[in-house]
């Protein structure tokens, strides 16, 4: 796929897997809607983008409060194109289910599953409208949980899980259209969304470096591929395992699991 000169909208932009996005499509001559709750992050960002060459606009917006979808599309309905929509924003909280409180449970739903589909939906006509010219690109990103249900993650993997199924249909849906579905699959990642679980590679959590995931992000997408699994080797033998023996990852995961509850039990970014 032709990734250059590309118009679009980058949810949770502020940080991260997001802004590196960012700064992929902008050094490519994109013009990004750059989306985000906190407008220092957002500025942040945009003036990385203009450093690589592109151009941004910002908006500040909680994706999960009632009219947010709408002022997204308002914010572009002006646009001669939108041909990118990345559904990045996430959050997390991990713990017992029995300790998540209900305003989490919704808070995750919320925004990592609720608030792309309702987003995709709405720019979907303008998407499909775009990709008569040179196809459109619709990039969710889900996780490595979606592959492998972690325990003390439950909630979080529903979520995760729902965003790539809700992928896999789409993309079905719109064979032919020119709308390219595509669903990421990252394993534990070195930014600022980990910064409060202390789970290491001891427990099978070690982290890749950012610009290694994004660049096999980026070389997966320009490639036309639509799973693009960016764990390592040793995460992608355990994605294989849970498919032919799940009861063989339950055994190797039990013996760790007090620990691992330890490790993660501060892991929130709500």
């Amino acid at each position: 796929m032709n990734l250059n000169n590309r118009r679009g909208i980058i949810t949770g932009a502020g940080q991260g897997i997001g802004r590196a996005l960012a700064l992929e499509f902008g050094r490519r001559g994109g013009h990004l809607l750059l989306v985000g709750r906190q407008l220092a992050t957002l500025t942040e960002t945009a003036r990385l983008v203009a450093a690589e060459g592109g151009t941004t606009e910002i908006l500040v917006e909680d994706l999960t409060q009632s009219g947010a979808v709408e002022r997204i599309a308002h914010a572009v309905a002006s646009w001669s194109t939108v041909d990118l929509l990345v559904n990045n924003a996430g959050n997390v909280w991990a713990g017992r289910l029995e300790l998540t409180s209900n305003a989490d449970v919704h808070s995750m739903i919320d925004l990592n599953l609720t608030a792309p589909i309702l987003l995709t939906k709405t720019l979907l006509p303008a998407l499909r409208q775009s990709a008569t010219e040179s196809g459109s690109i619709i990039l969710n990103i889900s996780s490595g949980i979606a592959l492998v249900g972690m325990p003390f993650y439950s909630v979080y993997a529903a979520t995760k899980s729902g965003i790539s199924q809700f992928g896999e249909s789409l993309r079905r849906e719109l064979t032919g259209t020119g709308v390219h579905v595509a669903t990421v699959y990252p394993g534990a990642t070195d930014t600022a969304m980990m910064t409060s679980q202390t789970a290491g590679a001891e427990l099978g959590w070690g982290r890749r470096p950012l610009d290694d995931v994004i660049t096999d992000l980026i070389t997966a997408l320009e490639a036309g591929e639509h799973e693009i699994n960016t764990a390592p080797e040793g995460r992608r033998e355990m994605q294989q395992l849970n498919i032919t023996d799940p009861m063989a990852v339950d055994a190797a995961l039990a013996p760790g699991l007090e620990s691992l509850e330890l490790a993660v039990r501060d892991h929130r970014s709500i």
